[in-house]
């Protein structure tokens, strides 16, 4: 199992290829590319990187799906016995981000396509056995 632990929005993430994140709003259109280079930590079937603080060379690859808004979240401010209340809500802006693959010193030691394509080989390496045997 491959993943990174990223940094984006003053968040920590911990991301898969393969796999959609909703992350703080990015000024990129949609369907086009990204590349967040402040990777902190990448696990590549146990081989553990470290960064201090950020791996150097590394980057996780993604494509911007769409720009949403997030869920409602209501804030409420009182004050007893003054007849003081403020009622506000709160939407926050996010982009949902498909991660593609995970970069290493310039060579991709992850992809969503290379994990669906060697899905379908061990599946395709199996006997199949004819009716007529």
């Amino acid at each position: 199992m491959t993943y990174a632990i990223i940094e984006t929005g003053g968040k920590q993430l911990w991301v898969e290829p393969g796999r959609f994140y909703d992350i703080e709003l990015l000024s990129v259109e949609p369907d086009s590319n990204y590349s967040i280079d402040k990777v902190l930590l990448v696990n590549n079937d146990g081989d553990i990187t470290v960064g201090q603080p950020y791996i150097e060379g590394a980057t996780v690859e993604g494509t911007v799906m769409r720009h949403r808004r997030g869920k409602k979240v209501i804030v409420y401010k009182m004050q007893p016995k003054k007849k003081t209340r403020k009622k506000r809500g709160h939407r926050q802006e996010l982009t949902r981000l498909m991660i593609d693959s995970i970069n290493l010193k310039g060579t991709a030691i992850a992809s969503a396509e290379g994990e669906t394509a060697s899905a379908a080989t061990e599946t395709a390496s199996e006997p199949v056995e004819t009716a007529a045997e």
